[in-house]
């Protein structure tokens, strides 16, 4: 722990965040309900402009009318359409559930894949979609930036890059591989309690001593 008060160099500096990060949101994980790597697929894509509490209120039907592959394979997407008509861009994700689930059915024997590679080869299966899944399904070192994680680490000058991938690669090359889901899910608690896209709550922040982009008198 650094007690000294002094200016930090940026090693030391970056230590303490992620300190900190860690002592303030030691339990910090996913608030998607799932019980398989399908249903949290599932769940990830339904997640997309719209919020964890509301695509756990729709996954319950939805996983009863279709847990696997198989099963949401053999939807038509009209009919998932009437099931997820909760979530934003419902249309879309319809289409995207229908037929990565055939094609999880047809490529890879009805099993979600396991590598990155196949995983953003499914339809509505991005970077970070997949890396979410990597990690929370799978146990697999990855670390998936998405709207909060983007925002929260480039005003903590933890990376500068403009484009998701620059991100994601700057935060991994400071941080052991066992780190990188964990940081994921600080970062986007963090964002969800205080440094908030439109007024962060600077003032009450624990890493305002260390953030250079902290807005003073808020």
């Amino acid at each position: 722990m650094v007690t000294e008060n002094r200016d930090l160099t940026e090693v030391e500096r970056t230590a303490e965040i992620f300190r900190l990060l860690r002592e303030h949101y030691p339990r910090a994980r996913t608030a998607l309900k799932f019980d398989t790597p399908f249903q949290l697929l599932v769940a990830v894509i339904l997640s997309a402009q719209t919020t964890d509490e509301q695509v756990n209120r729709i996954t319950p039907a939805l996983f009863a009318r279709a847990s696997s592959p198989a099963e949401m394979a053999q939807l038509k997407p009209a009919e998932l359409e009437r099931l997820i008509k909760g979530c934003g861009l419902y249309r879309n994700k319809s289409r995207f559930l229908v037929e990565a689930s055939r094609r999880i059915v047809q490529q890879f024997n009805g099993r979600v894949p396991d590598n990155f590679v196949d995983l953003v080869s499914l339809p509505g299966v991005g970077r970070k979609t997949a890396n979410v899944i990597l990690y929370n399904a799978f146990g697999r070192p990855a670390l998936a930036v998405d709207t909060h994680v983007y925002r929260v680490s480039r005003r903590l000058g933890l990376a500068r890059g403009k484009r998701v991938e620059e991100v994601e690669r700057e935060l991994t090359a400071r941080l052991p591989e066992r780190e990188w889901g964990p940081v994921h899910h600080r970062l986007i608690a963090h964002g969800r309690s205080l440094c908030h896209a439109r007024r962060p709550e600077c003032s009450a922040c624990f890493l305002n001593r260390y953030c250079p982009s902290k807005i003073e008198g808020e």
